[in-house]
């Protein structure tokens, strides 16, 4: 063991300030109250691509706040080096309140929730008619999120070309969510492209759907400045696709000030975060059925007041079936 004498004079000796010379700790933190406002545009190992004002600044995350992370769609104060040139970098000192965040877990036994995407007004659920198969579970398991985040729900089913839409707009068409039905050969000439836009505009949209359903391609599309590498292979076994993008990233709408945030092609979609009992809030027309239901009423029980109230006429009993499948999901996996 190496030692020093009292009177040493090596220079590499690291000694400990006293109590008296060290900064004693506060919880007052700065208030920067000369912090310019930004958008997160996307997260890459924490560092994040922020808009402030028609500039991208790069930035990370300050210390004070601690474990808040911003996510895409957070409206951020930054401080720093503000001027977008290359290798410099801000940092964000605040997050602002948000009005909805599209949550998931990695599965229905993961407690750990992850944020996607913050201050979206809809979700666009993109799903293909085939090539892979539509996959029902995984799209009510994005419904409930996007009525547990406070977003709107919009379908975009792909491929009509390749198989017909009537069977899956039959299962979703009582609970008045709007669509729009494209094919490929209308991807191309660009009325597709057309008909989702009018449900875009003025809004702020983020993108979902498991990989090779067309959801990067039809985004690539709507912001064609903003090219994307599409997916070129379809497994035939899995039905799965190659994932071409890794992180959410949001897109301004060319010629609207709306905003279009492609995510990550899913594989699964937890719901171990979503509180069941929420979901009812979003069928108005049952809602007031269940004032009649026993304390902590699943909904999908003998004992339900629903059932009386829709045999009683006041609601049509296909809405009491889609809020009962869209329930059972919590319980489900998304393959079955």
């Amino acid at each position: 063991m190496r030692r020093y004498g009292k009177h040493t004079d090596e220079d590499d000796i690291r000694t400990r300030p006293g109590r008296r010379n060290t900064r004693p700790r506060t919880n007052i933190r700065p208030k920067h109250e000369d912090a310019a406002e930004g958008l997160v545009l996307t997260v890459d190992r924490g560092r994040l691509t922020c808009l402030v004002e028609d500039r991208v600044v790069m930035a990370m995350k300050a210390r004070e706040l601690g474990r808040k992370a911003a996510v895409v769609g957070d409206h951020v104060a930054l401080v720093g080096d503000l001027s977008g040139r290359k290798d410099t970098l801000a940092r964000i000192v605040r997050i602002a309140e948000r009005t909805s965040v599209l949550r998931r877990t990695a599965d229905d036994d993961d407690p750990y929730e992850r944020v996607i995407v913050a201050n979206a007004d809809q979700l666009a659920v993109v799903t293909a008619l085939a090539d892979p198969e539509p996959r029902p579970r995984l799209i009510d398991r994005c419904l409930v999120a996007a009525y547990a985040g406070g977003l709107d729900p919009l379908l975009v089913l792909t491929k009509s070309d390749l198989a017909p839409p009537d069977k899956l707009l039959e299962l979703y068409g009582h609970l008045d969510i709007p669509y729009v039905v494209t094919s490929r050969e209308e991807l191309q000439n660009g009325t597709a492209v057309a008909r989702v836009r009018e449900q875009l505009d003025g809004k702020i949209t983020a993108f979902v759907g498991h990989s090779g359903v067309g959801k990067t391609t039809l985004v690539n599309s709507l912001v064609p400045a903003e090219q994307r590498r599409t997916t070129g292979h379809v497994n035939a076994v899995t039905g799965r696709g190659r994932h071409t993008t890794t992180s959410a990233l949001a897109l301004p709408l060319a010629g609207s000030d709306g905003w279009v945030i492609d995510t990550p092609g899913l594989r699964s979609f937890g719901l171990h975060h979503v509180d069941p009992s929420r979901v009812i809030h979003a069928f108005p027309d049952l809602e007031p059925g269940t004032e009649g239901c026993p304390r902590a009423c699943s909904h999908d029980e003998p004992d339900c007041a629903l059932d009386a109230w829709v045999a009683e006429g006041h609601a049509d009993p296909a809405r009491l079936y889609s809020l009962r499948r869209l329930l059972a999901t919590r319980e489900r996996k998304e393959g079955d």
